[in-house]
C-alpha cells in the first residue's frame, strides 16, 4: 500500500474515482441502470492497480458504491415521487422486508471472505446479463406484484443482494417489478426509493465493519474510501445527462443487449479471478 503523503498516489486515486464516475453516469444515463452495477467492476479493475490488498478489494468497491448511492438515489427518488410516478402503497408493504435483507446482506457481506463477494456480484451480473440479453424491452411473467409472503421474500431478497453487490435499487427492483407487470415509469420510480432503502443502512454497516481494519485504503471510514465518495458522485451526475442524449439517438433494444454484454463480460472476469 502507497503511503498517505505521496502525491502521485493520491492523485492517481483521486483521478482514477473521477473517470469512474464519469463512465458510471454515462452509462447510467444511457442504459437507464443503478451506477453500482458499473461502480463496482470499475473500483474491482482498479484497486489492484493502487496496491489495495486483495482480502479487501471487493469489499472497499462494494462500500464505496453504496456510499455514492445515498446522495443519487435521494435526489432521483425526490423527484420521482414528485412527479407522482411511484407505487407508494407497494413501497410502504415492502419497506420493512427489504430493510431485513440489507441488515442480514451487509452482516455477510462485512464477514464473508472477499471472495465471497466476487462470486455473488459474478453470479447476479451474469443472471441479469441473460435477463437483458433474451428477453425483449417490455417482457412480464405476471400481470401484478404478489402480496402477502412471497412479497415479502421479494424484499428480502432485493434487499441483501443488493447490499452485497454494492447496488441500489434499479439493478433488481426494475426487472423484478416490470416482470411481475408494473409499467416501466412506475417501477423505475419505485426502484430509486428502494436505492435509499438499501443504501443507507448498508453504508453505515460497512462503516462499522471496516473500522480500524488495516487493509484499507488511505482517507477511508470503514471499507468506504472518502476519495472515492467525494468524486465518484459528482462526477456521475454531471455525465448522465450526457448518457441520456446518447439514449436518444440509439434503438433501445440495441442499448439492452449492449448492457448485457458489458455485464456477461464483468461476469465472466470476476469468475477467472476466482479460479486462477
Amino acid at each position: 500500500m502507497q503511503h498517505l503523503q505521496d502525491p502521485y498516489w493520491l492523485a492517481g486515486l483521486a483521478a482514477a474515482m473521477a473517470a469512474t464516475g464519469l463512465v458510471s453516469g454515462t452509462l447510467a444515463g444511457l442504459l437507464g441502470v443503478g451506477g453500482g452495477i458499473v461502480i463496482v467492476p470499475l473500483l474491482f479493475n482498479i484497486f489492484p492497480l493502487f496496491g489495495v490488498p486483495e482480502a479487501v478489494q471487493m469489499k472497499v468497491a462494494v462500500a464505496t458504491s453504496l456510499a455514492t448511492i445515498v446522495p443519487t438515489s435521494i435526489q432521483s427518488a425526490r423527484k420521482h415521487h414528485a412527479k407522482g410516478a411511484m407505487d407508494v402503497t407497494l413501497l410502504r408493504s415492502i419497506w420493512p422486508a427489504m430493510l431485513v435483507g440489507v441488515v442480514l446482506g451487509t452482516l455477510l457481506a462485512v464477514h464473508v471472505r472477499g471472495e465471497g463477494l466476487t462470486a455473488v456480484f459474478a453470479l447476479v451480473s451474469l443472471l441479469v446479463a441473460l435477463n437483458m440479453g433474451f428477453t425483449g424491452v417490455s417482457f412480464s411473467i405476471t400481470d401484478r406484484v404478489p402480496d402477502g409472503p412471497p412479497r415479502q421474500a421479494m424484499g428480502i431478497g432485493i434487499g441483501a443482494v443488493s447490499a452485497m453487490m454494492g447496488i441500489g435499487g434499479g439493478t433488481l427492483g426494475v426487472p423484478i417489478l416490470s416482470m411481475c407487470g408494473a409499467p416501466i415509469r412506475s417501477a423505475v420510480a419505485t426502484a430509486s426509493a428502494f436505492g435509499l432503502i438499501i443504501s443507507v443502512p448498508a453504508t453505515l454497516g460497512f462503516i462499522l465493519g471496516g473500522w480500524g481494519d488495516p487493509r484499507v485504503p488511505p482517507i477511508s471510514l470503514g471499507y468506504v474510501n472518502l476519495v472515492g465518495l467525494a468524486l465518484i458522485a459528482p462526477s456521475s451526475i454531471l455525465a448522465t445527462p450526457w448518457g441520456v442524449h446518447l439514449a436518444h439517438t440509439i434503438p433501445p433494444l440495441w442499448l439492452k443487449r449492449a448492457f448485457a454484454v458489458f455485464l456477461a463480460a464483468t461476469s465472466a472476469r470476476m469468475f477467472y479471478s476466482l479460479f486462477t
